[in-house]
């Protein structure tokens, strides 16, 4: 069947949860892992929820052929959902690329993508050694910290840095504290609330939850769009971060990003780049020292390091790489991949009408048994030993809108882990199984991953 074919679908659908779906988000909000899988055991791997109370009808896939249909359809026939992807807008602003679709998504990725990729590749892998050893240069031998904490600076530091180029100072300062304090207003699943129902987004002041939210939503504006200005007005400002190089690309018409357009992508690449990637690099250390094996297979490779291997070498190992994937595997930091349908489509014998949210889901996929046998369990040698395709593996998303900066979030997992690891002996102090948390739209290890230094190895 033709995707674009404008002839009357069918109305075979799938089964699928009867429940209104404001009634399945508020669920999803406390337990999005265990509602999913309850309803994978029930329906299978696609399953289907009518229209209500103003959301569309959503289809949830897990099974690799439906997802190869929908990431490889014509981009034409997908739009950006507006209440699936509520929360996105909310915290990143309307020009953010997450929620372009059609020729803008097109011109705008094309724009923003020379920044992560090529040779300035190897100039971010020296920044984010220099800033790992930094942040990591207070621990104390015996002392016990969460570890998260810690990926959270780091991560921080980086983007601020490979972003603005800035290290120290007033400004960095002042976007740094009012960052972290701005993630923080989500970080538990009561408070991820206010992101999903609108009727809770209302300004009673500083003090309320969404109050706070705003104030300092402004305050980071009103930060990035100075800084906007500065460069723009000062051209002898520009280097060699992101900024700059947005800053000084042209489209085919020789047009600017307007300051709103290149606001809400910092704002993109604040987030993307700073907070997701925070929990990945906790997770990974904590499967790294909850597991020893793991753990003593990683150090074995490190150790076999040449004297003066760069970041790039460093990138190619294959166990830390496999590490990395297993991370993203077992607990991606993202639940679904969004689509909404402009036309209706077939997938897999059924037909679903335009305006319907076709939800690839990350978590159910990397969670098949067929295709990750023990799946709860986390076995790095799985990447070792098969190739996945990119349906049946996809922790950045998927066809033309795979996360812009996904190679940059894997160079940055493995060089912190590696120079953490190749620094200073670790000891987890977690020792119980961890569950994820969710923090807003992402997940996170519940507590944070306790941990002390047992030794230095330098």
């Amino acid at each position: 069947m033709n995707p674009l074919s404008s002839s009357q679908p069918q109305t075979k659908l799938p089964n699928g949860p009867k429940t209104p779906v404001f009634i399945q988000t508020i669920k999803a909000l406390l337990d999005q892992f265990g509602l999913l899988e309850r309803a994978y055991q029930k329906y299978g791997d696609i399953f289907y929820t009518p229209k209500s109370f103003g959301f569309p009808p959503i289809v949830i896939l897990s099974n690799p052929e439906a997802i190869e249909q929908v990431f490889t359809a014509p981009p034409e026939l997908f739009e950006v959902g507006k209440q699936t992807t509520l929360p996105i807008r909310v915290l990143l602003g309307d020009n953010s690329l997450v929620l372009m679709d059609g020729i803008q998504h097109q011109k705008s990725r094309k724009l923003l993508m020379p920044p992560f990729h090529g040779e300035r590749m190897k100039s971010y892998g020296n920044t984010i050694v220099e800033v790992t050893k930094q942040v990591i240069s207070s621990w104390q031998i015996g002392k016990p910290f969460f570890i998260r904490d810690y990926t959270q600076e780091i991560s921080l530091r980086v983007i601020l840095r490979t972003i603005f180029g800035l290290d120290e100072g007033e400004r960095y300062e002042q976007l740094r504290q009012v960052l972290i304090s701005w993630l923080e207003t989500f970080n538990s699943p009561l408070k991820s609330f206010f992101l999903f129902f609108p009727v809770l987004q209302k300004d009673l002041g500083f003090l309320t939850p969404w109050g706070k939210f705003v104030k300092q939503q402004q305050l980071i504006h009103e930060i990035l769009q100075t800084e906007i200005y500065r460069r723009r007005n000062n051209p002898d400002t520009l280097g060699e971060d992101i900024l700059s190089l947005i800053l000084s690309a042209r489209d085919e018409a020789g047009k600017p990003m307007s300051d709103a357009e290149i606001r809400d992508e910092l704002m993109t690449m604040l987030f993307a780049g700073h907070e997701t990637t925070a929990n990945s690099l906790a997770w990974a250390f904590y499967w790294i020292h909850y597991l020893p094996e793991v753990g003593e297979k990683l150090m074995a490779e490190l150790n076999s390091l040449p004297q003066n291997a760069d970041s790039n070498f460093i990138a190619k190992l294959p166990y830390l790489s496999a590490i990395v994937s297993e991370t993203l595997r077992i607990y991606p930091v993202v639940v679904f991949v969004g689509r909404q349908l402009k036309a209706p489509l077939e997938i897999l014998g059924y037909n679903f009408e335009a305006g319907t949210s076709i939800l690839p889901s990350i978590y159910l996929t990397h969670h098949r048994e067929d295709i990750y046998p023990e799946p709860k369990n986390f076995k790095p040698e799985r990447f070792l030993e098969r190739q996945f395709s990119p349906y049946e593996y996809l922790p950045f998303g998927g066809g033309n809108r795979r996360c812009l900066g996904y190679a940059f979030a894997l160079f940055e997992m493995k060089l912190v882990l590696a120079t953490i690891l190749s620094q200073v002996e670790l000891e987890l102090l977690d020792r119980h199984p961890l569950k994820p948390l969710r923090r807003g739209i992402t997940f996170t290890p519940s507590g944070g991953v306790k941990m002390s230094v047992k030794k230095s190895l330098i």
